[in-house]
């Protein structure tokens, strides 16, 4: 019988979570570290799960707070770490222990949804994007500035420049429009550059997730494939 796993990524700004059986999702859902009680509450009214598999970029205080959350529910908590290898996933980082764990679970997360040679691409506070190549090998990748990030830093750092309210347009023509779409021709270009490292190999896509990714998504010129969560999707195959 396949193991029901409880997957919980803790990221910058909130956190993400599902629950992974052998029918594939039952259940996904966010919630604000502010109420982690209300997530431990939300978590008792689901079926229960086997064990618990997370990945923690927010901080000691943020792991501390989530697994004292969830121990009442005494289900297993297993940390991810990265590692050289694991799940058919290569990683060819100079330090792999060193590698962001949520970047490991998306690129393992990445595998298991396209066996080939593909772009993962996870844009949220910060933006990452990771080339696998067909064999499963992770060889190596960029991390940028989130959208708002690069928007909030024009205002911060320049002394007439707003935090943006503007949208998109391909050829801005006032300043707000101005420093969004700039923000996003600067994600998709990182995104399209990257993606000529992999291009040359037969069916090369690029994974798209985060909670930023609808943002730019439409501007990439590149093969592209809209994934909810890449990290609990690699979380889910490492339980």
């Amino acid at each position: 019988m396949t193991a029901l796993i409880l997957t919980i990524d803790c990221g910058n700004t909130r956190l993400k979570w599902g629950l992974h059986g052998s029918a594939g999702w039952r259940a996904q859902g966010q919630h604000d570290y502010a109420d982690l009680q209300g997530f431990a509450e939300r978590l008792r009214a689901q079926p229960r799960a086997d064990r618990m598999v997370a990945v923690n970029v927010a901080g000691p205080q943020v792991g501390e707070a989530v697994a004292a959350a969830v121990a009442a529910l005494g289900i297993p908590l297993h940390w991810v770490k990265s590692q050289s290898a694991q799940c058919g996933v290569r990683n060819l980082y100079d330090h792999p222990e060193q590698l962001g764990a949520d970047r490991w679970a998306a690129l393992i997360g990445a595998r298991a949804l396209h066996d080939g040679a593909c772009l993962v691409v996870c844009a949220g506070t910060a933006t990452t994007v990771d080339i696998l190549d067909a064999e499963g090998n992770f060889q190596g990748g960029l991390i940028l500035p989130g959208i708002e990030l690069m928007c909030r830093a024009l205002a911060a750092n320049t002394a007439q420049l707003p935090l943006a309210a503007g949208k998109f347009v391909r050829l801005p023509r006032n300043t707000m429009d101005a420093i969004v779409s700039g923000c996003l021709q600067a994600q998709a270009g990182a995104v399209e550059r990257m993606f000529e490292q992999v291009a040359a190999y037969s069916g090369a896509i690029c994974l798209v997730s985060g909670g930023a990714a609808g943002q730019f998504l439409d501007l990439l010129r590149v093969p592209k494939r809209h994934v909810d969560n890449l990290v609990l999707e690699g979380l889910a195959r490492m339980g």
